[in-house]
């Protein structure tokens, strides 16, 4: 899983046991003791967490690495919407390093993101805890 649509077909990490849908955002790093957050604001002002569908459909898969370890080293935040009709409007994303653990600055982030028909990835550069990376994708 490396946050990328790999085969050019519009789908992130398909193969790979992600849940995906026509608007998906997905980070992923290398540095395993490093927890970094994916943040996901919809049109409607609500913030994807793990554990709740918004009203709009999107979901938070997990939280890496996890007090409970769900992630067993392979560092990766998906948050997804569970449905056919994505909300039309801006939909915001921020990718903040949270703690470095018991990594050397810089972690290196892969932002993966599905927006309707487009798909973009970008390859981020976190330097210390706080760091973050912000973007808005419209629908």
């Amino acid at each position: 899983m490396d946050a990328r649509d790999d085969n050019c077909n519009g789908i992130i990490d398909e193969g790979c046991g992600l849940p995906t849908g026509p608007v998906q955002f997905v980070i992923a790093w290398d540095a395993p003791t490093a927890d970094v957050d994916l943040r996901v604001t919809d049109p409607n002002g609500e913030m994807a967490e793990v554990g709740r569908t918004l009203a709009s459909g999107l979901v938070k898969q997990r939280d890496c690495p996890g007090r409970e370890e769900p992630c067993r080293g392979q560092n990766l935040e998906n948050v997804f919407l569970d449905g056919n009709d994505p909300p039309r409007g801006t939909y915001r994303v921020r990718v903040v390093l949270e703690d470095l653990g018991d990594e050397a600055p810089p972690v290196r982030v892969r932002l993966g993101a599905r927006v309707g028909p487009r798909t973009y990835s970008f390859e981020l550069r976190l330097d210390g805890p706080d760091a973050a990376y912000e973007a808005e994708f419209d629908l």
